[in-house]
């Protein structure tokens, strides 16, 4: 699966970085940095919780094609 991020929606609360810090990251400007774009083996659950903890709903998931 891919991790979509759209920027222009990222406001950089950090939620999605507290739960899941090795894969996101706030830089120290404010902005969202992703480790990877494709969840890690094991961390689905982990992604997940972020992406629907988005408040912003900047980040979604997407099937690998």
């Amino acid at each position: 699966m891919k991790i979509l991020l759209d920027r222009g929606k990222c406001t950089g609360l950090g939620i999605c970085e507290s739960l899941s810090p090795d894969v996101f990251e706030v830089d120290d400007e404010g902005a969202l940095v992703l480790s990877t774009d494709v969840v890690p083996d094991g961390k689905l659950a982990e992604i997940r919780a972020a992406v629907t903890s988005c408040p912003t709903e900047a980040l979604r998931l997407a099937e690998d094609r």
